[in-house]
This record gives structure tokens, C-alpha cells and sequence, in this order.
């Protein structure tokens, strides 16, 4: 009898975290947005126009970078660097602004995971939590590099606005458009000195324009970057003044981000009170465990008491998912 009501503690516990843990990835996931972000649909829209252009002469320059970059390792290292994935983690790491080989975060991955859901599977009570722990643990390099891509990312657009008027600048004082992608390498800092330098001697080492500025879209897949790499490359088919486009342009991403500013701080309310109303019953939930621990057992117990505990978290779930729909505003 002792044991079948640990056996129900046990997992009666095991249900509650797995409760938190649901509740705060969709909050995360909802109301923890970047503060220049794109939406779903400018999103898709994004991946429709990359994979548009991934047949377009990139293929060249791309396969050159990647093989500058495994002479530098041992054969061994290639050799891990080539198995299945390795790509997208690369591709990632790049993105991030960072310079550790894709094989050694997936290695800290593994290595992490499984120490720790080793541990957890041996010292925890219920062997379900130890590989919760060790999918978690392996999971956190990888949210690492995400997090840094994003920040990157938000920097990346929020500097975009002063390199358009310096090059629209340089234009009108007679520079060729890389030497004015050039300047703004020199004027500006990272991350999107470091972009522009990468672009600029992409072109300055006889590369064309249409193949570099592709290439900076792969490394800085935003909405706004591919309406400067669209406009650009439109403007060099068509002629016109391209001084006055990226002015033009300027303006438009300068007042598209203060019109999100102005929409994050409006919903900033709605934010707090989703994470509040969300986590609530957890909390009480968590003091009424501590004020009288027979308190809860005598409600999981009963059928019907699990019943109700499955509607509430239910409800729950759907307020969460109301709210994301009430706070996130597609612009």
C-alpha cells in the first residue's frame, strides 16, 4: 500500500512538472519575442525567396569558403565536419557571429546530454526526469547559439538604417557602390561592419554584385535585408538613382522599427499579465503544498480531482494561446 502511494506521488510529480515545463516553452515561445523580430508570414516569405535563389551562382564562392575553412582542420576534424548536419550547425554558428567548429558544439552537446541524464536517470527519483534533465542540458548549446543569433540579428537591423544613408552618401559623392559598401565596413561596427567587409571583398576580388549581396542575404536571412538585396539588384537591371532608393529605404526601416518599438511597449502589459495568470496556479499550487502537503494528494487522488487538474491546465493552455493571439501584433 506504501508503495502504490509513492508510485502516485511520484508521478503525480512527474505530471506537475511536465505541466510548468509545457506552460513555460509556450510562454517563452509567445510573449519572449525579439524586439525587431519577424513575423510567421514574413518568415515563410523569407525562406520562399532563399530557396528561390539557392540555385543562382553562389554555389562557386560558397564551396571556396567552406574549403578554406577544413584545410585549417585535421583530417579527423573533416572528417567530422562532413557527417550529416554538420551544415545547418555551421550555418548556425555562423550566424551567431562566433568561430567554434560546428563539431565541437555538437560534441559539448552530446557530452552534456549524456553526463547529465546519467546522472539524473541514477540520483533522481523517477528515471523519466533524468532524461528530461539530459535532453534539456544537451538542448542548451544550441538555444545558446540561437539567442546570440537573434541579438545578432536585431543589431544587424538596427544598424542597417545608418549604413543605407552612408552609402547613399558615398553614391553622390561619386564612390562605385563596393567602395561605399567599403566605408560603411569601416564606419560602423560589428556586426554589420563585418557583413559589408565580407561583401565588399566578395566583389573586390571579382566576384559580381548579384552573387555577393545573395550571399549576405544566406548569412543574414531578415525580411529587411532582403528588400535592400531586392531593391539593389532590381536597381542594377533597371537603372535609376540608387543614391535616392537606399535614402528612401532608410526611411522605411527606420519608421517600420519605430512603429514596433511603439507596439512592444503597448503590449508590454499584456506580456506580464500572460506570465502571471499563466504560472499563478502553479505558484499557489507550490504554497499550498508547503501550507498543508495532505492538501493536494487528497485532490490528485480522487478521479474526479484529476479530472479537474487536466481541465484547468487545459484552460491554461488556451488562455496562453488567447493571449499570444490578443498581445502579437502582425505588422
Amino acid at each position: 500500500m506504501e508503495l502504490t502511494s509513492l508510485n502516485i506521488q511520484l508521478s503525480d510529480e512527474v505530471i506537475v512538472i511536465g505541466m510548468i515545463a509545457i506552460a513555460v516553452f509556450l510562454l517563452m515561445q509567445s510573449f519572449l519575442v525579439p524586439a525587431f523580430g519577424e513575423n510567421r508570414q514574413a518568415q515563410k516569405r523569407l525562406k520562399k525567396r532563399l530557396r528561390a535563389i539557392s540555385g543562382e551562382g553562389q554555389h562557386g564562392s560558397v564551396s571556396l569558403i567552406q574549403s578554406r575553412y577544413l584545410r585549417k582542420l585535421s583530417p579527423l576534424e573533416r572528417a567530422l565536419e562532413k557527417l550529416p548536419g554538420m551544415a545547418r550547425v555551421h550555418q548556425l554558428i555562423e550566424q551567431a557571429g562566433q568561430e567554434t567548429p560546428a563539431y565541437r558544439v555538437v560534441l559539448y552537446s552530446v557530452c552534456l546530454g549524456g553526463i547529465s541524464g546519467v546522472s539524473g536517470y541514477l540520483l533522481l527519483p523517477q528515471p523519466t526526469l533524468g532524461l528530461l534533465l539530459g535532453a534539456g542540458v544537451a538542448a542548451f548549446p544550441f538555444v545558446r547559439l540561437t539567442r546570440a543569433r537573434k541579438r545578432r540579428l536585431a543589431r544587424f537591423e538596427e544598424q542597417l538604417p545608418d549604413a543605407l544613408i552612408i552609402m547613399g552618401r558615398a553614391l553622390r559623392a561619386g564612390h562605385p557602390f563596393s567602395d561605399a559598401m567599403h566605408l560603411v565596413a569601416e564606419e560602423l561596427a560589428e556586426p554589420i561592419a563585418g557583413e559589408f567587409r565580407i561583401t565588399f571583398m566578395e566583389i573586390n576580388y571579382g566576384g559580381d554584385v548579384r552573387g555577393a549581396l545573395l550571399g549576405l542575404l544566406r548569412r543574414v536571412q531578415s525580411v529587411t535585408v532582403m528588400i535592400f538585396v531586392t531593391s539593389v539588384l532590381i536597381q542594377k537591371e533597371t537603372g535609376g538613382n540608387l543614391a535616392e532608393l537606399l535614402d528612401n529605404l532608410a526611411a522605411v526601416v527606420r519608421d517600420r522599427f519605430r512603429f514596433q518599438r511603439k507596439v512592444r511597449t503597448l503590449s508590454a502589459e499584456g506580456r506580464m499579465a500572460g506570465w502571471i495568470l499563466s504560472l499563478l496556479p502553479f505558484f499557489l499550487g507550490g504554497i499550498l503544498m508547503l501550507i498543508n502537503p495532505d492538501f493536494i494528494p487528497m485532490l490528485t487522488e480522487d478521479p474526479i480531482g484529476r479530472q479537474l487538474v487536466v481541465v484547468a491546465f487545459v484552460m491554461v493552455i488556451i488562455g496562453i494561446l488567447w493571449l499570444r493571439k490578443i498581445v502579437r501584433i502582425e505588422v
